[in-house]
């Protein structure tokens, strides 16, 4: 009976990680709201969920703040690109249907057809970037490179990612209040993923973190 009451036991153990997966939630939406700072609260978002949420080190707010913070000026310049690419492959693809509404169909295929495959190619991208930049240091060339890179040589989990991204991105569009929640999942559901990627690329344990003095939680 006393076991039901313990906090160690696996009903509050999920409860935990679904209020911290709210709050964190709630907390990138508020900051994604100035536009430039999407960049960075992503970034903090995903280092967050890994490290306290799933491998349960650390404070959840401390944690996402000090991502923040380290990762604001390359996050935030990297976000707003994004964003402006973004917004230009909407007015593209809107212009391409417009097109084909005016009978000039072929070329309107063609544009619509391109811009398409640069909107899948922004989010696989995207899926990427923040991530890596939120477990490794490397200059902007070396973000973009590898995030392009891996994103093609693990194509079948890359294609996974984008639709767990994109579902919840439809669902939050048609329930405006699944925002409060979609993020914080997206990124849980995502890093199951993209961590298996990751230790790939990760340097090999240096033994016991009691002898190296280094918590090593992301290799776990």
């Amino acid at each position: 009976m006393n076991n039901i009451f313990n906090m160690e036991n696996g009903f509050f153990s999920v409860l935990s990680k679904i209020c911290d997966i709210l709050f964190i939630s709630v907390v990138w939406a508020l900051l994604c709201i100035p536009i430039v700072t999407i960049g960075p609260a992503t970034t903090a978002l995903y280092y967050a969920t890994v490290k306290v949420v799933r491998r349960e080190r650390g404070y959840l707010f401390r944690e996402f703040f000090r991502s923040f913070k380290d990762n604001f000026k390359n996050g935030a310049i990297i976000g707003v690109i994004i964003t402006v690419v973004t917004i230009i492959l909407i007015f593209d693809r809107t212009y391409a249907k417009a097109l084909i509404e005016q009978n000039n169909s072929n070329l309107g295929m063609i544009l619509l057809s391109v811009f398409t495959a640069m909107v899948v190619l922004l989010l696989c991208f995207t899926i990427y970037v923040f991530p890596i930049l939120s477990r490794f240091t490397m200059t902007k060339r070396q973000l973009v490179k590898s995030a392009f890179f891996m994103s093609i040589k693990h194509l079948p989990s890359t294609i996974a990612m984008a639709v767990i991204v994109a579902l919840f991105a439809l669902i939050s569009y048609g329930i405006p209040i699944f925002i409060f929640i979609a993020p914080g999942l997206t990124a849980f559901l995502v890093s199951l993923l993209m961590e298996r990627i990751f230790k790939k690329y990760m340097p090999k344990s240096e033994g016991n973190s009691e002898e190296t003095g280094k918590d090593e939680w992301y290799l776990e």
